[in-house]
């Protein structure tokens, strides 16, 4: 059915329920980055395939909202739809709030699935909707009444994560997550956000594509733990583990909302307005007081213990072996075999499934060549599948999952000799990535505040980058992680100070529209430095071992301290990964981690 089809028969609903305007956004329940078939109503609704953006419908138009990572995508996939792409953040672009503002009508009604929009995004709506004198109407779902063949829910198993992997129980996790409630003067605490409730009890599912989460909620009080989750993924053993840990009852995945209801004056909730759905926030009583926060398992799961560093460093190792192997393969054959994105992605993972504790590739795999590589998150398909030639670059942007933990690493390759404007440009790009590598800095420092470290080589050459510069990685679970990462404008989200034990990526780039793009992403854990008169110095280990293609670098660009940089970290890379390569791959990783 073609999108024109499907939004006449959304707005056929609207007209019923007499809805004005209604949001679709990219969530599932959980208010998850990445969602499940079965949540991924924007794309059904508009053609558009990315993991960000959400849709706004009215009568006579339709829009997308996405950011710069998806600009160009949106720009071809929404082609002939009539959904218009609305690129946020730049000039006289309106934001969501601004656009339903301007929009609504005079006692308009604005509907939405209230399950899969969160609170904090709930209360903005219901503001805007009360200065039109309008309503709201949460608890229709609309796509669901025009999606014929939808995919039902995951009904996949979980499986537990054993302590030599994870560092700490549940129980000692649980102690912790009380301390905070206690001091925010809170006895209830009520978790929906699929990861935290991962790191919490030490299981992982399979409910996402790629992210090893399991749908579930959880209820915290000073006393009991209340999980609601669809039993039949549980194993007898994982439900007794949980049992020894201290959840004491597991209830359907949906009865949630019914327990909501159940709260009196006596509970204090503790809520997390970017984590907690709108439909569950609603069935809570007005009288019951909740103490908006965010929830205390964002920050203990980012700042990763020493069991759970020693595992991500060596999964690290597993994963550089497979990546140097994976280098050395595309050098020697390109241009000898018919090489194309979708083959060159397969041989990656099969080169990482050869790895120990692999389970599967830690998020959706970028493999471009050429012009795909401008687009900022392109995902190879049979209709865009090109041929690997040399001339050119090839971008590719992976990761692994391993019991051990997850990867997320960007190379970009150059196939066979290539002009001076992608090596100058390369460089630019390496010169941005060594630099936060090896920033300073004191502790208190957010990623706002060392953005500028990485952009400085873009900016004094009148160049940019439109995405962050870097995230946050979970452990075994999202590879986006709250609650800070680096980029220069503002995101409630992502300001919190940088902490030991954090691991978060850096990864600048440039992107040539219909040429070519250029990414070098490593990931590096957060480590205490010298503590002194002025304060706690923090410093960045980089814990990513492959090389960075010397093919494609410019040394007239780089001064003598970034040369520097670049040859410690090429022989802490062949100092790790040559005991696991044979001699011909030894003998290729000497030459691309010579000093230069």
């Amino acid at each position: 059915m073609k999108i024109s089809q499907k939004l006449t028969n959304l707005r056929k609903l609207m007209k019923e329920k007499n809805i004005d305007m209604y949001i679709v956004p990219t969530a599932d329940f959980h208010q998850s980055e990445y969602v499940g078939e079965h949540f991924k109503a924007r794309k059904y609704i508009t053609g558009f395939t990315g993991s960000a953006g959400t849709a706004i419908i009215t009568m006579d138009k339709a829009g997308l909202w996405t950011d710069g990572r998806y600009f160009l995508q949106a720009g071809k996939q929404l082609e002939g739809t009539t959904v218009e792409l609305f690129k946020m953040g730049e000039p006289n672009v309106p934001t969501i709030e601004e656009y339903i503002e301007s929009t609504l009508s005079e006692k308009g009604i604005l509907g939405f699935d209230g399950r899969v929009v969160s609170m904090g995004e709930g209360q903005t709506y219901e503001k805007i909707v009360k200065n039109k004198n309008g309503s709201i109407c949460y608890d229709c779902d609309l796509i669901d009444d025009i999606w014929e063949d939808r995919p039902p829910l995951s009904e996949k198993p979980a499986f537990a994560l054993d302590i030599k992997y994870t560092g700490e129980s549940t129980a000692s996790k649980l102690e912790r997550v009380r301390k905070s409630m206690k001091d925010a003067g809170t006895n209830t605490h009520v978790i929906t956000s699929l990861d935290d409730v991962a790191w919490l009890l030490n299981i992982r599912g399979d409910d996402i594509e790629f992210f090893p989460l399991i749908l579930s909620y959880l209820i915290i009080t000073m006393e009991e733990v209340h999980l609601f989750i669809n039993e039949a993924k549980l194993s007898d053993e994982i439900k007794s583990e949980l049992m020894k840990n201290g959840v004491t009852a597991v209830h359907p995945y949906n009865d949630v909302y019914e327990e909501a209801k159940k709260f009196t004056s006596s509970n204090v909730l503790l809520l997390d307005p970017v984590r907690t759905n709108y439909a569950l926030y609603n069935n809570i009583h007005d009288d019951v007081k909740k103490v908006e926060k965010e929830n205390p398992s964002v920050v203990f799961k980012a700042m990763k213990n020493p069991t759970e560093i020693k595992n991500i460093k060596n999964a690290h190792i597993k994963d550089g072996i497979a990546h140097t192997k994976y280098m050395y393969w595309l050098k020697q054959n390109v241009g000898k075999e018919t090489i194309t994105e979708i083959s060159a992605s397969n041989k990656l993972e099969e080169l990482r499934a050869e790895q120990e504790g692999f389970i599967r590739p830690s998020f959706e795999p970028i493999s471009a060549f050429g012009p795909h590589g401008a687009i900022v998150h392109y995902t190879s398909s049979e209709e865009t599948n090109i041929e690997l030639k040399k001339g050119s670059l090839f971008l590719t942007d992976t990761g692994g999952g391993y019991y051990e933990g997850s990867t997320d690493i960007t190379r970009t390759i150059a196939l066979g000799e290539i002009p001076q404007i992608m090596k100058d440009h390369f460089t630019i790009t390496l010169q941005s990535n060594l630099r936060l590598a090896h920033a300073r800095f004191l502790y208190g420092c957010n990623g706002m505040n060392l953005d500028i470290v990485a952009r400085a080589p873009f900016w004094n050459h009148n160049l940019n980058f439109n995405h962050g510069t870097g995230h946050g990685v979970g452990y075994l679970m999202n590879i986006h992680e709250a609650p800070t990462g680096f980029r220069w404008q503002y995101r409630a989200h992502e300001i919190h100070q940088i902490e030991e034990g954090m691991i978060l990526t850096n990864e600048p780039g440039i992107y040539i529209a219909d040429s070519y793009g250029i990414r070098i992403e490593n990931e590096m854990l957060v480590c205490k430095g010298e503590k002194n008169e002025y304060g706690q110095f923090m410093y960045f280990e980089p814990i990513t071992y492959v090389p960075i293609d010397l093919d494609a670098v410019n040394p007239d660009i780089l001064n003598i301290e970034e040369i520097a940089w670049l040859n410690e970290y090429h022989k802490t890379v062949y100092d790790k990964i040559s005991p696991y390569l044979n001699e011909d791959e030894k003998e290729w990783l000497k030459k691309y981690t010579r000093e230069i």
